[in-house]
């Protein structure tokens, strides 16, 4: 044995509680546990000090604690006792008045709550090592709580995030659990050998757990779990630990573009005396899914296992570790199999290289098998492999398996559907038509599936998986129908329709009978959405259905609601000419006017605005009249015009209820002074809350916010362009830019401190993402020079006719934004010019020197960068003389002269005093301006 482990063997043989020191006698302090709260790494706090110091928590009391924590985890923990709930229970598991049943209940508290107990990383790491100290201190005795113990440390470092390189926790658990599971010393003297074989099985379960969580984890053990493997002991769980382990190594390794690089060669796993690997660990930060989510569908980032590149030597070991899986999964349950399967067919999947033919022979012992779990792996390795691992009659027989397994009258339901969907999705070697799209097997014939043909005698969801199946099979039919031989499952699928429908139609009838009709008729319209001559037969019996019983309203808006174009709109038509036909009996009146309410639109306005007129004088309670102007509602949402104004003016008079007339006189008032666009956007779905006072008062906030501006995020960006030198007054060029389209758009502005005469608004009419705007000019007149901050408000409209008003964040106005130039003197008059500005500054004006930094590019290139507009006579490279106007009525003059290699003195003039340290921080910050 190692001397890592020497601390085991020389604990004492009964370790009382740490926190009890009555119990040690005098003398014997040197038998005391080193193990103690302050050293575990968990620190109680004041409160777990007092709490200790008053006594342990007896079992009655954690029995109250522990029921009314479960009752409610969230109000507990925000209660006076959350706080501590950890703590007492980490310092009770060391209590040897609580029996030990009473220990493992507080256990599995921590295993069901880890968030909640142990919130944070911190937090998870103390609680893992007071864990952890616990399962150290038991006696030699067999005892019921290693096990929890160990799940409980594993828990609080997977649940509370702690589990990584710096972890101390992390680093002893991880070779503890190698050490139990692979049987070795440390296994042997952890505990009674009557525990052995659970403890194994707890440390496969725990790590699994962990390399679940942190995927590539254990890649650097692959070696050590395919030779423990080949050894006596538990098959399942390290069987189901090598294939994750394998498959997230494989993802990892692809990833990095890297090769296995000996990770399957037997070797030593990691110690704790030395550092574990966590290389894999950190490259997988992706967490890996470890169950098949759905057959057919592949996880993202398994295309990039064909980038993997193996030496000849590593896929030899690869395809020896997968075989000696695979020869040892019939020892397996049919779940755990499955779930093996699943992961090495996934893994091999896009590996290339690989051949798929070592599933060959559990393909050839599981055709057979009548396990459901086993059944959906076969399929799942068909759907990941086809024809390169399943022949034609492999195929074939599946199918036949399938179609009369489902027909077996001795199978529960749930076991009829699962062969049925396996049926509906089987996945073929060679399908046809574009990817994604539905259709029967090539091999799944009329003649194959007579068994399994709906019948109004089945079970509702039994019916429904035979009618897609059905379905599938009228897609492939040509409504050829032979003499002598039974009809066309087309003309099957309409008796059948016809069948549900009419009981549908049953006057009291129950309303399951209702709903399995339409769940039937959406069913159709989706798989033969392009089938003209099906679809017009089902809208003629749906209209019937109406007809016969008006009181399905609500069952028809939810189809209408679901379905496609290609049924919806005859539908709608049809509806709508059943219901303006006649106003039928007074107790069909509000259903047929909730249908209206749906199937109203521009087209038939005079039939539909006749029916209505004749309903209003029906209408004489509060829900029908409200019924009548959801109908109004529509038509104005529909842009209906004339007639519909004159409706509603008559029921503004008419109507006895005063909500049903505030209604009607509202709704005239918008079709009178609001546009069709903005008139959608008004009567749109409201958000608000109804009122208990009036319909038209949550009506009102619903379309009120559409008329109103409303202020909302800006999907506005504004800048400020390059400076125009020219003009009487400084312009300002702002670059716009739009996250999304709007429209009349006006930015205001308004500058602080009055130092600006009022500036105007910008207009621009329309905005397009992704579409260069031409700068904005805004014209500054500055009350005196100096810089300014702009503040911004954005006003526009959306492409849903919503006003919106928006604060930008505000704009800078830098003293340079300020400078124009003079008018230019004749050629050859430019230095008297100079001097004749240059000699009127004084005596008024003021006159200093300082010190302008050149940097690396030189003066010419620094004048010609900034202040090329404003040079009056240049002598390049050594002499400049620059003549500056500041509104309103200000100058500022410059000699640069003399330079030299790292500046040049400038003298300047200018006629207003307060400009002179703005002037000097604006010459030298032109170096660094580049």
């Amino acid at each position: 044995m190692s001397s890592r482990h020497a601390p085991l063997r020389q604990l004492p043989a009964r370790h009382p509680h740490p926190c009890s020191p009555a119990l040690f006698p005098p003398g014997t302090q040197a038998a005391r546990p080193s193990v103690t709260p302050e050293t575990s790494g968990f620190h109680l706090g004041t409160r777990g000090l007092a709490c200790l110091t008053m006594g342990p928590t007896s079992r009655e009391t954690w029995a109250q604690r522990l029921g009314t924590f479960r009752a409610s985890p969230s109000t507990f923990m925000a209660g006076p006792e959350g706080e501590d709930l950890g703590r007492h229970l980490l310092s009770d598991l060391r209590n040897e008045k609580l029996s030990e049943p009473t220990k493992v209940s507080l256990l599995s508290l921590s295993l069901e709550y880890p968030a909640q107990l142990w919130p944070d990383a911190p937090a998870a790491e103390a609680a893992a090592t007071s864990l952890l100290d616990t399962l150290v201190l038991l006696p030699p005795r067999p005892s019921a709580l290693r096990r929890p113990l160990l799940l409980a440390a594993t828990t609080a470092l997977a649940a509370g995030g702690a589990l990584g390189r710096s972890s101390g926790a992390s680093r002893r658990l991880l070779p503890l659990l190698l050490g139990l599971a692979s049987g070795r010393d440390l296994g042997r003297s952890f505990g009674p050998a009557s525990e052995q074989r659970p403890l194994q099985a707890t440390a496969w379960e725990c790590l699994r757990e962990l390399e679940s969580c942190k995927p590539g984890l254990l890649g650097g053990c692959l070696g050590l779990l395919r030779g423990l493997l080949g050894q006596e002991g538990a098959v399942q769980p390290l069987s189901l630990l090598l294939a994750l382990a394998l498959r997230n190594a494989l993802v990892i390794q692809a990833r990095a573009r890297a090769g296995l690089q000996g990770l399957l060669v037997a070797g030593d796993c990691p110690t704790e005396g030395c550092p574990w690997n966590w290389m894999l660990a950190e490259k997988g930060d992706a967490h890996l899914q470890p169950q098949a989510p759905s057959w057919p569908a592949a996880e993202e980032g398994e295309c990039c296992l064909a980038t993997l590149e193996l030496s000849p030597e590593e896929a030899r070991e690869l395809r020896a570790a997968v075989a000696q899986l695979l020869d040892a999964s019939y020892l397996l349950t049919p779940v755990a199999q499955a779930q093996l399967l699943w992961l090495l067919g996934w893994a091999l999947r896009g590996l290339r290289g690989q051949p798929p033919v070592l599933f060959k022979p559990q393909l050839v012992r599981l055709l057979g098998t009548a396990q459901l779990t086993l059944l959906h792996a076969v399929l799942a390795l068909k759907a990941a492999f086809g024809e390169a691992l399943f022949t034609a009659q492999d195929e074939a027989l599946l199918l036949r398996r399938l179609t009369l397994a489902a027909q077996h009258p001795a199978l529960p339901l749930p076991t009829h559907l699962f062969y049925l969907h396996c049926l509906l999705n089987f996945p073929e070697n060679w399908p046809l038509g574009p990817a994604g799209e539905e259709a029967a097997p090539l091999l799944l014939g009329s003649q194959l599936c007579r068994g399994l043909l709906p019948s109004l005698l089945h079970d509702p969801m039994d019916l429904l998986a035979r009618l897609h199946l059905l379905c599938l099979l009228c897609v492939e039919d040509e409504e050829k129908e032979e003499k002598g031989q039974d009809q066309s499952p087309r003309r099957y699928l309409e008796e059948l329709l016809a069948g549900l429908r009419q009981r549908a139609a049953l006057d009291g009838g129950p309303r399951a009978l209702a709903t399995l009709c339409f769940q039937a008729s959406y069913l159709v319209a989706r798989c033969l959405a392009g089938q003209p001559l099906v679809l017009t037969r089902l809208t003629h019996g749906l209209a019937q259905l109406y007809r016969a019983r008006p009181a399905l309203a609500p069952h028809f808006v939810d189809l209408l609601d679901r379905v496609g174009p290609e049924l919806g709109q005859p539908l709608k038509v049809v509806l709508r000419q059943e219901v303006v036909s006649g106003p039928g009996r007074d107790e069909a009146l509000r259903w047929h006017l909730q249908m209206l309410a749906r199937v109203a639109d521009g087209d038939a306005q005079s039939a539909t605005l006749g029916f209505l007129q004749a309903a209003a004088a029906r209408c004489m309670d509060w829900g029908l009249q409200q019924a009548l102007l959801q109908v109004c509602r529509a038509l104005l949402r529909a842009g209906v015009g004339g007639g519909l104004a004159d409706l509603l003016q008559a029921l503004a008079r008419q109507l006895e209820d005063p909500d049903g007339r505030d209604h009607a006189r509202l709704y005239y008032i918008l079709l009178a002074h609001l546009e069709e666009p903005k008139l959608g956007v008004a009567l749109g779905p409201s958000l608000a809350a109804p009122a208990l006072a009036s319909s038209l008062v949550a009506e009102n906030q619903g379309f009120a916010a559409a008329l109103m501006v409303q202020e909302a995020p800006a999907p506005i960006r504004l800048s400020v362009g390059p400076h125009r030198a020219k003009g009487p007054v400084p312009v300002l060029q702002l670059q716009v830019e739009v996250l999304e389209q709007v429209y009349s758009l006006e930015l205001r502005f308004h500058v602080e401190r009055q130092l600006y005469a009022p500036l105007g608004a910008v207009h621009v009419p329309c905005l397009c993402p992704g579409r260069p705007a031409r700068p904005l000019l805004l014209p500054l007149q500055p009350r005196r020079p100096a810089p300014a901050r702009l503040a911004v408000r954005a006003l526009y409209t959306t492409p849903s006719g919503l006003t919106c008003h928006a604060h930008l964040p505000p704009l800078l106005v830098n003293f340079a934004d300020l400078f124009l130039p003079f008018p230019q003197p004749p050629e050859g008059a430019k230095l008297g010019f100079f001097e004749e500005l240059w000699a009127s500054c004084l005596p008024k004006g003021t006159e200093s020197r300082l010190w302008c930094p050149l940097g690396s590019h030189g003066l010419e290139a620094l004048v010609s960068r900034h202040l090329e507009p404003f040079v009056v006579v240049a002598q390049p490279p050594t002499s400049y003389l620059i003549a500056i106007r500041l509104p309103p009525d200000s100058r500022l003059l410059l000699r640069l002269e003399a330079a030299q290699a790292d500046g040049v003195p400038v003298a300047l003039r200018t006629d207003d005093w307060a400009v002179l340290p703005l002037v000097g921080d604006y010459l030298r910050g032109l170096s660094a301006a580049g």
